[in-house]
């Protein structure tokens, strides 16, 4: 997505036009004018990408190719070959789709508007060495935290040989600013829905449903970053060594499916689906199972109503940017106070690590321990992590961070 918008005017004020993909196929002229003149009411534009475009661009160069290399994932050692024969064409879809977004922004440009593209399909990158020259050609660089930020300029000063500076890099007679703007929510529209009936009454649903055992959550997209698999490992593991939990305790995974036309991603959802039939299998009974895993989203309402009842959640990224998840459970638990096990490896421990438990997520026996201790910690240590977090995520709002960035 691209934000297009006059930056004379302060934030709350922006009249902020989207340019992005519309999401569907819209091969004819009258249908593609007919979704424009739609969303133009809404202030948004559209991209129209065919489907071959869309699968070479999104599906393989996006998300086979740079989405694992930068979480730090190598490409699967059976995939390499087939990937180095496709990237080429994938490459050029990634290439033209990039220009196509082009096109479209200066047919809408007017003097003095400021071009926000966001994340990594938007960069033209043949190679390292041009990612880093395309994406300096910008005025502010923004990443989530500071760590991301150190590891670019450094990048730069070892690959281009650019001087990088406290507050950016010398490039081509200018300095590019390049600095950390931790995103978050708008986490007064969370603790305001939990006042709502509907949440009110999913809420007593899910108290009833689970009465007597403690609630543990984890919301992830089903994405292998994400480190479903590690997290449900350690909870089987955490069963295996503490019998007096295991018709005491129920982990509820909710895995959004994504990417559902990349292998990839077909061999780690049928990966999940039988680590949990075997683990409910071992631990379950006629009337019982540990672990409800549900291979969809949630709307906002019972989403609320789940952050809400829980006890602890679970957040075992292998890499993330962010990962807001973590902060949409703090800001639903002001009454109940439960605990955050984060991953050290997601942006959001550098914020919310003093109120959570930081845990390695490929140390299984590590997680394992972290939710015992969780879900055994008394009141007074609950409301003093929570405390923390809750004061960090009602501060740093979706809004502050924008406002910040512009």
């Amino acid at each position: 997505f691209l934000s297009l918008f006059p930056f004379n005017k302060g934030v709350k004020e922006f009249e902020a036009r989207w340019i992005g993909w519309a999401g569907v196929n819209v091969p004819d002229v009258v249908g593609q004018k007919t979704l424009t003149k739609a969303l133009a009411e809404k202030r948004c534009i559209p991209v129209f990408l065919d489907e071959e475009i869309v699968h070479q661009y999104y599906n393989g160069y996006c998300n086979n190719i740079l989405w694992p290399l930068f979480h730090y994932l190598g490409l699967p050692q059976e995939d390499r070959l087939a990937t180095t024969r496709s990237f080429q064409s994938q490459f050029l879809a990634y290439e033209k789709a990039n220009q196509m977004f082009a096109d479209v922004v200066n047919q809408h440009y007017e003097e003095g508007d400021v071009v926000w593209c966001h994340d990594y399909h938007l960069m033209t990158l043949p190679s390292r060495s041009e990612l880093l020259h395309s994406v300096l050609a910008a005025d502010l660089v923004g990443f989530h935290t500071y760590d991301y930020a150190r590891h670019f300029v450094s990048a730069c000063t070892r690959i281009l040989g650019l001087e990088g500076t406290p507050y950016g890099v010398e490039y081509q007679g200018k300095l590019t600013r390049v600095a950390a703007f931790p995103i978050g929510i708008d986490s007064e529209r969370f603790i305001r829905a939990l006042d709502l009936t509907q949440v009110q009454e999913n809420m007593k649903e899910l108290q009833e449903r689970f009465k007597g055992r403690k609630v543990m959550l984890g919301v992830d997209r089903l994405d292998m970053i994400k480190g479903i698999p590690q997290k449900i490992l350690a909870f089987e593991k955490f069963l295996e060594e503490n019998a007096y939990w295991r018709d005491k305790v129920v982990l509820l995974q909710i895995a959004v499916p994504t990417r559902t036309d990349v292998p990839e991603y077909q061999k780690l959802t049928s990966q999940v689906h039988e680590i949990v039939g075997r683990i409910n299998g071992r631990f379950g009974s006629l009337t019982t199972v540990p672990i409800h895993h549900l291979d969809r989203s949630l709307d906002f309402h019972e989403l609320c109503a789940l952050y809400a009842v829980t006890d602890v959640a679970l957040v075992t990224s292998l890499r993330d940017g962010m990962n807001l998840v973590s902060y949409e459970f703090v800001a639903c638990q002001e009454k109940k106070k439960g605990v955050l096990i984060l991953s050290e490896f997601a942006g959001a421990a550098q914020s919310l690590g003093a109120g959570a438990i930081l845990v390695n997520p490929w140390n299984v026996t590590d997680v394992a321990t972290a939710i015992g201790r969780a879900l055994n910690m008394l009141p007074a240590e609950r409301e003093k992590r929570h405390k923390h977090n809750f004061l960090h995520v009602k501060s740093h709002t979706a809004q502050e961070w924008a406002g910040t960035f512009v």
